[in-house]
């Protein structure tokens, strides 16, 4: 990295400081979700939020686009939402000399984080609607293709608990998100000042930290993070090994059925370079493909019914992966 660019990691490293401090006057604890969370922002991806109800988790999302100054938009998926309620439809409408025409309404999705709401409630139809924008950062309406603001940001959240009236989230959809976040239950002392803070008068709103422009520099840094040749070989290696086939682990061939794709190596690059520049580094290392190896690729693996009947999860099966690969 030449100096200017040093100069712009230290630069981001000292901001990711005050954003904690920001966002710690409304958020208790959770360090881990909201760097994971910056990250992911950083990389240029999207997040899925997954944890019980009452872990603040659309808090976190509305909080994060403040202490950023981000325009923030909310969208709850209900069984009946629409693709059209999501991307915005257009509108036939006459002007003053009674000529008719059609103006383009811009859906909540125009914005730069968009809080999908327990996306999993919804119907693969209308989730299907976040497809282009989370891809390309676009949607196409009528013929017409819109252009979505930049940083184009979305974190979904989802219950693990709560199963009836829920759809599950097509594969191709899952992997359009490069993390996914498992959002813990707070200690015994941060639950306790979770519920003194909430039960006293308001905290004050958090101050904006980095501006969209900012952001977007960052993104662009993240790039050109240098990554060394056996940080790349061993991240290559971990990914190809979740594919059932007659290379992988026995213990791979016994319980994936499906494995992680190219894209998934793509995402476990970006985020651990997003994570190094986060922690002041200024290369890729071993330690921070490894902290973002299960967000990365937890939702990739598709387990089969052995497993399932074992009680085998796909962070035990990363956890030795990552024992066999990069340890």
């Amino acid at each position: 990295m030449i100096k200017d660019e040093i100069t712009q990691a230290r630069e981001l490293s000292a901001a990711l400081a005050k954003f904690e401090s920001a966002v710690g006057e409304v958020i208790v604890g959770q360090r881990d979700v909201i760097f994971e969370v910056l990250a992911a922002l950083l990389a240029g991806g999207h997040c899925i939020l997954t944890g019980v109800p009452g872990l603040a988790k659309t808090l976190l999302v509305s909080t994060l686009s403040r202490a950023l100054e981000l325009s923030f938009s909310r969208i709850q998926f209900t069984p009946d939402l629409m693709p059209a309620d999501i991307t915005g439809t257009e509108v036939l409408e006459e002007d003053a000399e009674r000529r008719r025409h059609f103006r383009f309404v811009h859906g909540p999705i125009f914005a730069q984080v968009v809080l999908a709401d327990e996306i999993n409630r919804t119907p693969p139809k209308t989730q299907a609607a976040l497809l282009q924008a989370m891809q390309e950062g676009q949607v196409t309406v009528g013929g017409a293709t819109h252009e979505l603001p930049k940083p184009f940001y979305v974190l979904a959240t989802r219950n693990p608990i709560e199963q009836e009236g829920t759809y599950p989230l097509p594969e191709a959809q899952l992997d359009r998100f490069m993390l996914n976040i498992l959002v813990p239950y707070p200690s015994a002392e941060e639950e306790a000042e979770i519920v003194a803070a909430t039960t006293a008068a308001p905290r004050p709103e958090p101050e904006p930290v980095l501006a969209a422009d900012d952001i977007i520099a960052y993104q662009k840094l993240v790039r050109r993070v240098p990554l060394p040749a056996d940080v790349l070989e061993k991240s290559i290696a971990l990914v190809r090994k979740t594919r059932a086939d007659a290379g992988a682990p026995d213990y791979v061939n016994q319980w994936v059925k499906w494995g992680a794709g190219p894209r998934a190596a793509q995402h476990l690059i970006l985020a651990a370079k997003a994570a190094a520049l986060l922690s002041g580094n200024f290369a890729v290392t071993l330690d921070e493909v490894e902290r973002l190896v299960k967000p990365v690729l937890r939702h990739r693996l598709v387990l089969n019914f052995i497993a399932e009947a074992e009680g085998v999860t796909a962070d035990d099966v990363l956890t030795r992966l990552v024992a066999d690969t990069l340890d």
